[in-house]
């Protein structure tokens, strides 16, 4: 997805449009051309008030452990991981869950448990 797509969607802030976003991003993280920018938009998004964009880009994290094997402000990933973890929705807790599996596996994060 070209980054003035990215933009334009959220800029939009329709959640339907969003939740898609992130996973997107982080599967296929544009790291060549813009190093960083997939977790830009994660971190972004993993405050959003819909608890499906929130949970979805939390996730992204794990996704970007994953297949880009960096992450460029863990303090900030980091926090925003385990404030998933004790998030009040139940999917938000499950992606954050999913997405410290990953950072602890790839990334050897040592995460609090929910």
């Amino acid at each position: 997805m070209p980054i003035p797509a990215i933009t334009a969607a959220i800029e939009r802030n329709d959640p339907d449009e969003l939740l898609h976003l992130p996973i997107a991003l982080s599967m296929d993280p544009p790291e060549d051309a813009h190093p960083g920018y997939a977790e830009r938009i994660c971190r972004q998004l993993a405050t959003h008030p819909n608890a499906n964009v929130r949970g979805n880009a939390i996730l992204g994290f794990g996704h970007l452990a994953r297949m880009a094997g960096i992450i460029w402000k863990p303090k900030e990933v980091r926090a925003l991981v385990e404030s998933g973890l004790a998030d009040p929705d139940d999917y938000v807790r499950g992606q954050a869950e999913a997405a410290a599996g990953d950072l602890r596996h790839f990334l050897k994060w040592k995460l609090k448990r929910r």
